[in-house]
Order: C-alpha cells, then sequence, then structure tokens
C-alpha cells in the first residue's frame, strides 16, 4: 500500500506543506508566492524541481521566480508598465530597468492562504488561494475583485497542478497567467546534464524587440530549434530567452526531458489553454531551465493581433477558467 501523507512542517525554516505518496514527496511554501518549491523522488533521489540551497533561502525569498513552480499574474513583460484594458490604461510598477517594463505580475511574491490539505486513499493533496478585492495589496494595480486557487495533488502518477480563476466582480477582467517552473537537468544525481535532451510543443518563434517585447512578427526556427519540436535537443545547446507558440500534438501540449543515460523522460504536460511557451535556460548555464507554459503572448494587450491568437483571455463577471497539468515520469522509448 502506498503511503499517503499531507502535514504542516518547515522548509529550510519557511513554512511548508509537504506531501508524500510512496517514493515521491513536495512542499509547497504558501509564505513566497504559494510556490511548489520540491517534487522529488527519495528511493531514486531524484530532484525534478530546481531548490535553493540552504544558504540561498533569502535569495529565493526576494527572487522566488526561478525555483520550483512560481505562478505569474500577469505574466512576463509589459511595456513601460502600462497594461491597457477595456479603455483604461493601468500602471504596474517598472520592476525590471534594463527594459523600462513591468515583469511577471503580482502574486509569487506574495502570501497565500492554505485551505485545505490532506489525503485519500490514492493521493495526498494541498490547496492555496489569493482572494483579492479592495482591500488587498493587488488591487491598486489590478483593480479587480478575483480569486486564484492552486491545488497540488501528489500520487503513484506524480504530481497534478490545478489552477483555478475566478472573476469576483462587476466588470470583465483579464485572465494571463503563466508558471515559470524551474527545471533541473539533470534530475538524477548520477546523470550528467549532457546525458539530457528536451522536446516541446512549439510552433513558430516570435520576433522580440531589443526590450524584450514581440513585434507581432515570426522568426525561422534554427536546425535546433527544429529538433526541439521532433527528437529533442541538449537543453543548453545555446542561451534561451525565446517566446514561441504553442502547438499541441497527439492532443496534448507538453514539454518532455530525456534522461538518456537512465532511459526515463520526465513529462511535463500542461494543457491546451496555453497558448504560447517561454523558453529560458539562464544563459545556457547548466543545471536547470525553465519552461513556462503561458496562456498570453508577452506585452498581448498591447499588440494588434486577435485575442484568441495572443491569448488574450478575459473574463466576465462569475466566469472561471481553469486548467490542469502534470509532471510525470515514463519510460523512454
Amino acid at each position: 500500500m502506498t503511503q499517503l501523507k499531507a502535514y504542516e512542517g518547515t522548509y529550510q525554516g519557511e513554512k511548508a506543506v509537504w506531501l508524500q505518496a510512496g517514493n515521491f514527496e513536495a512542499a509547497l511554501v504558501p509564505n513566497v508566492g504559494g510556490n511548489l518549491i520540491a517534487y522529488r523522488d527519495n528511493v531514486s533521489g531524484f530532484r525534478f524541481l530546481r531548490e535553493p540551497g540552504e544558504s540561498e533561502m533569502e535569495e529565493f525569498r526576494g527572487n522566488p521566480g526561478v525555483y520550483g513552480i512560481p505562478v505569474l499574474f500577469p505574466p512576463n513583460r509589459y511595456e513601460d508598465g502600462k497594461f491597457p484594458w477595456k479603455g483604461t490604461t493601468y500602471q504596474f510598477p517598472v520592476n525590471e530597468e534594463a527594459t523600462g517594463n513591468h515583469l511577471h505580475g503580482f502574486l509569487h511574491t506574495i502570501p497565500w492562504q492554505v485551505e485545505e490539505y490532506g489525503n485519500t486513499d490514492r493521493e495526498s493533496y494541498v490547496t492555496v488561494k489569493i482572494s483579492v478585492d479592495e482591500a488587498h495589496e493587488v488591487y491598486r494595480f489590478l483593480p479587480f475583485k478575483f480569486t486564484v486557487r492552486l491545488k497540488y495533488t501528489l500520487s503513484e502518477h506524480g504530481l497534478a497542478q490545478h489552477v483555478f480563476v475566478r472573476n469576483d466582480g462587476e466588470g470583465e477582467m483579464p485572465c494571463l497567467l503563466a508558471f515559470h517552473t524551474a527545471v533541473n537537468a539533470p534530475f538524477a544525481p548520477d546523470s550528467q546534464a549532457s546525458d539530457y535532451r528536451m522536446k516541446f510543443t512549439i510552433g513558430e518563434r516570435w520576433e522580440l524587440n531589443d526590450r524584450m517585447l514581440p513585434t507581432g512578427k515570426h522568426q525561422p526556427l534554427t536546425v535546433e530549434e527544429e529538433a526541439m519540436k521532433n527528437e529533442g535537443v541538449y537543453p543548453y545547446f545555446t542561451s534561451l530567452d525565446n517566446h514561441y507558440t504553442a502547438v499541441p500534438q497527439n492532443g496534448r501540449n507538453r514539454m518532455e526531458l530525456t534522461d538518456s543515460k537512465l532511459g526515463l523522460t520526465l513529462v511535463y504536460d500542461v494543457g491546451t489553454s496555453y497558448k504560447q511557451w517561454m523558453i529560458w535556460n539562464n544563459g545556457g548555464t547548466e543545471g536547470f531551465f525553465c519552461p513556462e507554459p503561458q496562456i498570453n503572448l508577452v506585452n498581448a494587450p498591447h499588440v494588434n493581433l486577435p485575442a484568441d491568437e495572443i491569448g488574450l483571455f478575459s473574463l466576465a463577471p462569475g466566469e472561471i477558467w481553469e486548467e490542469t497539468a502534470r509532471l510525470y515520469l515514463k519510460a523512454s522509448k
């Protein structure tokens, strides 16, 4: 019988909810953006997500975007911090000096509320939420009433994620979201980065200007990027900070990371609501990279293209958007 357990504890001094399911364990830190900071196989020694070391906890608290699974809402860059929406332009803080843009939204650095945790006879789970209203700190930048809820479940089938966004207000609101998921490559203790190949359900690469904002045009894919769609490519073949359209294959939208030495593939199946991928690999430095499923094109409210094409989603009062994702291991072909 698989051991299943969910309990409150700490993660390197930070309040955490831990999940256990057989060989697997995961940890979520609610007070740092509801970040699912660890997903491990303790029998094999696999560490699937990039975790902060003990000496890196302060860095993590200050910049949680490159560890675990941070939620970005709204995601990525907005020109001059301006966010035009339904005839009103909202001003976000310009927090990326190099580009003069706003970067990554408001939910990945603030505390989330733990709603519940526990286990069934098949899985352990934790649910956290953010409810924004006039009294919430986010409201002064995004003056909409809404709830975002995240549920993670751990079982023999890996780590599952359910994200839920509800418009609790009286006006139409933007629903733009991404996950800046940081995946280890290598994730196995005795493998090397050179043993790994990554594969994505990408379509075309968006052209970005010198401020990392899309021009609305596409660029031809390189030989390596074509390989990324097909047989897979070494994750650090060049410095990547690239934006791509998502094109589901065989009914699914996913990243696959294969350890050729062990014959195992980590699958990140993210659901087809995510219209875009960002792929960032820390300047091509071996260790980790970020496969980022994203609802919307970067800077989408400024781009004059059809809303459905660029993932410019909205929610009317009372409407809900939700999506699921899963990280799991399978044997390679």
